[in-house]
């Protein structure tokens, strides 16, 4: 009775959640292999000669049932994890490395896509059929099949020590997180403090049994506000503290080895396969196309950037001098004098602001920007299978009613979830017998939950990370192709984040605001007089948020474009690193190598940058409506049509030219960030 063995029978054939058990999932990958492999070995050993269809599509239809069963672990290993999963996920590791290796290093299998390759030109393909085989061959090549035996057998054991060590990081990291805690007992420790946070922590303290105490974490809805307003230095200091060692302690959740260990595996895997790099690597097949495109670029921004930051930390330390301190101004002090100095330059309060988002308005505004532009609707859908009680099933549909997708959207943290936010797909979209299978899409996100009587608030940053989640939704959802690994997000990851930055520009416009903007209280819609301060405040702190940002990608390019094996420790590799790119003392990269899940393990090694690059293509881009105007009909549908729709299925630069009538340029994003010369100049 598992019900990954049967058709799901579900609304839209979502996953039957309430039917899943830990234990269905390890049988389930079991045999979704043997499945997959006897499948592998009918395309093989096939006695008619190799063609698009006995080969190339049927790889590409092979594995349904692994596939099906591995979004739902993987996802739910994410989302909502116990440590039953994560012991199945480590167990499950290598099996499944083994695997995919056992196809990427498939002799037969190789010879009969390059068969097919090497007459492509005479095959009659059209073009999504020829990225599809494009893309295959590549892999192949990409993943060993031109490596002699003993190389294969290296690269076998290279995958699955990748394989868990990449698991395990993100589990250490987890641990390490859930494992803080911040209490305070003496009510006057909580100075200055929002009274929502403090609603929050004392909720948080009595579920953990201790009424009358209040209990604070290292999940971002609650650190990175007691950072920002918490007048209590030493607690400040406390937590920063707990924040930036997490994984770095020396206990059993240390990820200094293991990261350094996947570092240099990565490094001996792209040479086996002939680069130099990892990053040479991974850069081939992006828009960047090689690291030395991609430090022009960052290193391009970081003097900008860096000048900047200089000038908002002297503010600072002046502000803390002419308060009579003495002290000189320290990570953990500049969330909080930043406030401070925000409050004094353009009298914006964040708590002020706050009222104005409340969650299910914000929600209210993401929808109606998508309906305007793109048509789409969403209906909450009764009885329908879910994960968790705070996750919610939507039907989208075009204008006319027809379907589009499912959407599931789970917003709060806890203890089962990962930090930060992200988009996945339970179902990607493919076509079926001419027909378009929709996909099943949900994004994942760690917002403030409700607190007291209060319905749940965001900051002005969690609203854009809501619009940019959605923005990747809308690419899975929107998707239109035949071939299912050419779908929605399949692409490079310097351009993926295009679909979801453009989305946080309609955020910030009043227009669009007003429309969601409304103080839960008072039915207020948000005055002129605060969208105006935060217009104004636009490009505030963009010295200290582009700086950290960069000096995180510049550290991952640095750990993956090694050719030499890496002999220091992570700390001391770190700092050297840090010391080379000349960040300033009061700032650290956004992420530390312990914690920098997005390069050890979510996929974003040698690719951190690629927010930065994808932020030229979209303020760029966000243009082409700015020119015109914010909802202009005409430019969306170009924009549906030539991104959203397409996925991966041509050249990321030739698809952005169709729609945009040129390639990008920079001038855009420094003036969005404030750090072209004239903003600078009157910053100075």
């Amino acid at each position: 009775m598992n019900p990954f063995f049967e058709a799901y029978d579900t609304p839209f054939e979502v996953p039957p959640f309430d039917k899943i058990k830990n234990e269905h999932f390890a049988p389930a990958v079991r045999e979704g292999i043997v499945q997959k492999e006897k499948e592998v070995d009918a395309i093989v050993n096939n006695p008619e000669a190799p063609t698009f269809a006995n080969t190339v599509e049927a790889l590409e239809y092979s594995g349904e049932t692994l596939s099906k069963v591995s979004r739902v672990f993987s996802n739910l290993n994410s989302a909502n994890t116990n440590d039953e999963l994560q012991a199945i996920a480590k167990e499950l590791a290598p099996e499944i490395s083994k695997h995919s290796d056992n196809i990427n290093l498939n002799e037969k299998l190789f010879a009969r896509v390059k068969t097919i390759w090497d007459s492509k030109d005479d095959l009659g393909l059209n073009a999504e059929q020829h990225m599809l085989l494009e893309k295959m061959y590549k892999s192949f090549v990409r993943n060993g099949a031109n490596l002699n035996e003993a190389d294969k057998e290296k690269l076998r054991e290279i995958n699955s020590k990748l394989s868990s060590l990449t698991l395990q990081f993100g589990q250490n990291l987890l641990a390490e997180t859930n494992a803080y805690q911040l209490w305070i007992d003496d009510e006057a420790d909580l100075s200055g403090l929002p009274q929502e946070l403090v609603t929050t922590a004392s909720a948080d303290a009595k579920a953990a049994g201790k009424e009358g105490q209040w209990l604070f974490t290292l999940q971002n809805p609650s650190i990175m506000p007691f950072l920002q307003y918490a007048d209590n230095r030493e607690l400040r200091k406390q937590i920063w503290e707990a924040y930036k060692n997490r994984a770095d302690q020396g206990n059993e959740y240390d990820n200094k080895e293991g990261l350094i260990e996947t570092a240099n595996l990565r490094r001996e895997k792209a040479q086996l396969l002939g680069y130099q790099t990892h990053a040479d690597y991974v850069l081939e097949e992006s828009m960047a196309k090689n690291a030395a495109n991609v430090y022009t670029l960052l290193n391009q921004l970081w003097t900008p950037a860096l000048a900047k930051a200089k000038v908002e930390r002297d503010e600072m330390q002046a502000m803390i001098n002419s308060s009579g301190e003495s002290f000189e101004l320290e990570p953990w002090d500049w969330r909080y004098y930043e406030e401070k100095l925000r409050q004094q330059k353009f009298e914006l309060d964040e708590q002020a602001i706050k009222p104005y988002f409340a969650l299910d308005k914000v929600q209210e505004g993401v929808f109606m920007v998508v309906k305007n532009l793109f048509g789409l609707t969403f209906e909450l859908i009764p009885n329908i299978p879910t994960y968790h009680p705070d996750a919610k099933a939507y039907e989208v549909k075009e204008a006319d009613g027809t379907h589009v997708g499912v959407l599931y959207m789970d917003f709060h943290p806890r203890a089962s979830k990962r930090g930060g936010a992200w988009m996945t797909s339970y179902r990607s979209q493919k076509t079926e017998n001419g027909e378009r299978k929709a996909p099943i899409i949900s994004i994942v996100c760690n917002f403030s939950r409700p607190s007291g009587n209060a319905p749940a608030l965001l900051t002005f940053d969690e609203v854009t990370t809501f619009f940019h989640e959605f923005g990747h939704a809308l690419h899975g959802l929107l998707s239109n192709v035949q071939y299912q690994s050419l779908a929605g997000t399949s692409v490079p990851r310097d351009f993926v984040e295009l679909p979801s930055q453009i989305m946080e520009n309609w955020a910030t416009e009043p227009e669009v605001m007003k429309q969601y903007a409304i103080h839960y209280e008072t039915g207020e819609v948000i005055p002129d007089e605060l969208i105006e301060k935060l217009t104004k405040s636009g490009t505030f702190g963009q010295g200290f948020g582009t700086t950290e940002y960069l000096a995180a990608s510049l550290l991952d390019l640095d750990y993956h474009t090694q050719t030499e094996p890496i002999t220091e420790d992570a700390t001391t590799f770190e700092n050297e690193s840090v010391a080379e790119m000349g960040l300033i003392d009061e700032i650290i990269p956004r992420y530390r190598s312990t914690y920098f899940q997005h390069i050890f393990s979510g996929g974003y090694s040698s690719g951190y940058y690629s927010y930065i690059w994808s932020g030229v293509l979209d303020t760029d881009a966000f243009q082409a409506f700015k020119e015109t105007e914010l909802f202009n009909a005409e430019k969306a549908l170009a924009f549906r049509k030539e991104i959203l729709e397409r996925g991966g299925t041509d050249d990321p630069m030739k698809m952005y030219v169709n729609f945009r009538g040129a390639e990008p340029t920079i001038d855009a994003l420094l003036k969005k960030r404030g750090l072209d010369e004239a903003s600078l100049s009157v910053t100075k």
